[in-house]
C-alpha cells in the first residue's frame, strides 16, 4: 500500500509540480523513498546546501509564475531553509517548504534534531501546518498550495517521520472533522473602487509631468503602462525588482532608480509634478518627490501597502493590468509634450554617460562597468538575467539594456547575497531553451556560488544541453559594496580585516569540474571574453580581474555621503596611495574614479 510520502509527491504531481529542490536526511527518509519511486515526476534536484533549494525555489517561481517547492529534513536542514524563504517572502513569491520532523511520540522530549518549527516558520510562512494523520495530508497540500498563490508567499508543511511511513488515506473517512478538499487555484480579477478610478484618472489628467515609476507588481501589464505613459507623455522608471517590466530601448524609459539608479531617473523624479506608482514598494524616500511636491496616484494589490511610501491623492486597490485597462479610457492624451521630450533628452544624455564611464579604465585593471557594457551588446535574444548583491548589481542595473522577452532578477527586498547563482540554475532548469547569465560578485561567489557549481556538474547532461549558461564573477579580492558603505555611510577607511577576500582562480576551479573556465585580466580583451563564454557549448564561469576602486555611488551624491567618502579618502591607504601627489590632488584624482562626477 502506498505511504503518505508517496501521496504527498502525488498530490504535488497534481499541483502540476515537475521538481523539488532539496539536500537528503533522515528526517525526510520517507519522502526520499517515495522520490525514488516517483521516477523523476516530480524530479528531486540534489543541490549542496538546503539554502540553495529555497533560492532556487524562489528562482523557479519568479521565472514561471508557479509555485516553487523545496524539501529538507528536521533540526539543521530546516533551519538553513530560512534565508531563501525569507528571500521568497519579502519579494511575494509562492514557495511551499516540505519539511521533515522527527517522530511524534518524541516531540516534547528534547530529541535529537528537534526544534519547535512551527514556531521557527511562523514569521517567515502565511501558512505553517503540522501533518498530525495521514488522512489531514491532503488538505495541508492543498491550502498550502492556496495559500501561497493567493498571498504569493511562503507555505511551509511538517511532516514527521512516522506519518510519512504511515499508510496513505488519498480520502480521509467521512466523520466529523474530516475535510475533503480540492486541488486547482485561479487568480482573481482585483479592481479598484469605480469612484477612485475617476480620481486617478483627474489627478493624471491635471499633472503638467508626470512620472511612473513601475515594480515587479506590473509584469503583466507592459501595453498598459506603455499605453499610459504615451497618452500621459510620461517617464517610466523601474524599481530593479520591475527590471524586465519594459525593454530599456524605449525612449522615455529613464532606467534603475535610487541608490543603483540613473540620472535620467533622478532627474525625472525631482521635477515631476505627479507620481505614479504601478506595482512598487520601492521604499527609499531620499529618491522620491520632497513631501507636497507632487500629487501621487499609486496601484497595488494589497491595500495593506497602498500610500505607505509617498503620501497618495488616489489609492488604487487591485491587480495592476486590470486596473491599468479600466484607467486607460479615462485618461485624455497630452498635446504638450515638452515634459516628454525633456525626459527623453535625459535619457539619451544618461545612455551617453554610461558609455563613457564604460569606456574609462584606470591602468591595467578592467573597469568593471565595461563588463556590463561589453555584454548588453551581446545580449541573445530571449535571455535571462540574474544578479547577486554587491557592487556588480550596480552594473547590471545600470548598463545592461534589456530588450523585449528578456526576463531580469534579483533578491530585492531581503537584499541577500548568495541568490544570484541558484537563480541561473532554477531559470535553466525551468526554461531550458533560453540563454541564462548570472552577474556574481566574487564575495557572494566564495559564499556558495562555487559550491553550486558542483550542482552544475551535477546534472551538467542537461544544464549543457542549450544556449549559453554564463556565471559572471567579478573579482576584485573586495566585498566592494560594504567598502564602499563604509566610506559613504560611516566615513570610514576600508577595514581590511573584514573587506578583504582570497583571489581564487575561479575560471581554473570551473576547469577542475568539467565546465568551461574563463579568466580575463585585460581592459582590450573583455569583449573577446564574452564572444567566447557566449559561443561555449558547456557551463561557464567567466572570471573577470576588476578594478575595485570604481565606486558604486549613486546618481546623484548627497552632501553628507560626499562628506563622509571625502573623509574616508583621506584616511584610506588604498584612496590615498592612487597618486604620489599632494592630499588634494589625491582626493580629486579619486573624485574622477567616481560615477556621477560633473552630474552631483
Amino acid at each position: 500500500m502506498a505511504q503518505v510520502s508517496d501521496f504527498v509527491l502525488a498530490r504535488l504531481r497534481e499541483w502540476g509540480v515537475a521538481r523539488v529542490f532539496g539536500y537528503p536526511g533522515d528526517g525526510i527518509n520517507g519522502l526520499l523513498g517515495a522520490f525514488d519511486r516517483a521516477t523523476g515526476d516530480p524530479e528531486f534536484i540534489q543541490v549542496r546546501h538546503e539554502e540553495m533549494a529555497a533560492f532556487m525555489a524562489c528562482g523557479h517561481a519568479k521565472f514561471t509564475g508557479e509555485a516553487g517547492v523545496c524539501v529538507a529534513t528536521s533540526g539543521p536542514g530546516a533551519v538553513h531553509l530560512l534565508n531563501g524563504l525569507y528571500d521568497a517572502k519579502l519579494d511575494h513569491q509562492p514557495v511551499v517548504a516540505i519539511v521533515g520532523q522527527q517522530k511524534r511520540l518524541s516531540l516534547g522530549s528534547h530529541y535529537q534534531q528537534e526544534i519547535h518549527l512551527d514556531r521557527l516558520f511562523a514569521d517567515v510562512s502565511e501558512y505553517c501546518e503540522t501533518v498530525v494523520h495521514p488522512g489531514q495530508a491532503r488538505h495541508v497540500i492543498d491550502r498550502a498550495f492556496k495559500t501561497a498563490l493567493t498571498t504569493r508567499g511562503v507555505a511551509t508543511i511538517v511532516i514527521p517521520n512516522d506519518i510519512q511511513e504511515a499508510d496513505a488515506q488519498p480520502s480521509p473517512p467521512k466523520a466529523h472533522g474530516s475535510v475533503f478538499s480540492s486541488v486547482g487555484w485561479s487568480r482573481p480579477r482585483v479592481l479598484p473602487d469605480p469612484d477612485e478610478l475617476r480620481r486617478a484618472a483627474d489627478v493624471l489628467n491635471e499633472g503638467e509631468r508626470v512620472a511612473i515609476l513601475v515594480g515587479q507588481g506590473a509584469a503583466d501589464a507592459a501595453g498598459e503602462v506603455v499605453g499610459v505613459a504615451e497618452l500621459l507623455g510620461a517617464g517610466v522608471a523601474k524599481a530593479l525588482l520591475g527590471r524586465d517590466v519594459l525593454p530599456d530601448d524605449l525612449p522615455y524609459v529613464t532606467g534603475p532608480i535610487g541608490l543603483l539608479g540613473s540620472t535620467a531617473s533622478d532627474k525625472m523624479i525631482k521635477e515631476c509634478d505627479t507620481l505614479f506608482l504601478i506595482g512598487t514598494s520601492f521604499p527609499y524616500s531620499e529618491w522620491l518627490p520632497d513631501e507636497g511636491q507632487a500629487r501621487g496616484v499609486e496601484i497595488d494589490i494589497d491595500g495593506r501597502m497602498i500610500g505607505m511610501r509617498y503620501p497618495m491623492d488616489a489609492h488604487l486597490v487591485g491587480d495592476a493590468k486590470e486596473t491599468l485597462r479600466a484607467l486607460l479610457p479615462l485618461l485624455r492624451r497630452k498635446e504638450k509634450r515638452a515634459w516628454r521630450k525633456k525626459v527623453e533628452k535625459d535619457v539619451r544624455e544618461w545612455l551617453t554617460i554610461c558609455d563613457t564611464w564604460a569606456g574609462q579604465h584606470f591602468g591595467d585593471t578592467i573597469n568593471p562597468q565595461s563588463v556590463a557594457a561589453e555584454l548588453s551588446s551581446r545580449l541573445l535574444d530571449r535571455a535571462i538575467l540574474t544578479a547577486d548583491s554587491g557592487s556588480a548589481t550596480n552594473w547590471w542595473a545600470r548598463h545592461l539594456r534589456l530588450r523585449d522577452g528578456m526576463d531580469a532578477s534579483l533578491s530585492g527586498t531581503l537584499a541577500t547575497m548568495g541568490a544570484g547563482v541558484p537563480y541561473a540554475i532554477a531559470a535553466r532548469f525551468a526554461h531550458p531553451t533560453r540563454p541564462v547569465i548570472a552577474f556574481v560578485g566574487d564575495g557572494a561567489f566564495q559564499m556558495n556560488g562555487m559550491n553550486e557549481m558542483i550542482t552544475v556538474k551535477r546534472y551538467l547532461d542537461r544544464l549543457a544541453d542549450g544556449p549559453p549558461l554564463v556565471f559572471c564573477v567579478f573579482n576584485n579580492q573586495d566585498l566592494n559594496q560594504v567598502t564602499w558603505e563604509q566610506r559613504a555611510m560611516a566615513g570610514d577607511p576600508k577595514y581590511p580585516a573584514s573587506q578583504v577576500i582570497p583571489d581564487i582562480p575561479y575560471g581554473a576551479y570551473a576547469e577542475l569540474l568539467g565546465l568551461r573556465g574563463i579568466r580575463c585580466e585585460s581592459p582590450k580583451k573583455v569583449g573577446r571574453a564574452w564572444d567566447e563564454a557566449l559561443a561555449s557549448d558547456r557551463p561557464v564561469v567567466l572570471e573577470f580581474l576588476v578594478d575595485q576602486e570604481i565606486a558604486p555611488i549613486p546618481p546623484h551624491l548627497m552632501v553628507p555621503m560626499a562628506k563622509k567618502t571625502v573623509k574616508a579618502a583621506l584616511h584610506d591607504p588604498e584612496l590615498a596611495g592612487i597618486a604620489h601627489r599632494g592630499i588634494r590632488q589625491k582626493v580629486a584624482q579619486y573624485a574622477e574614479r567616481l560615477p556621477g562626477r560633473g552630474h552631483a
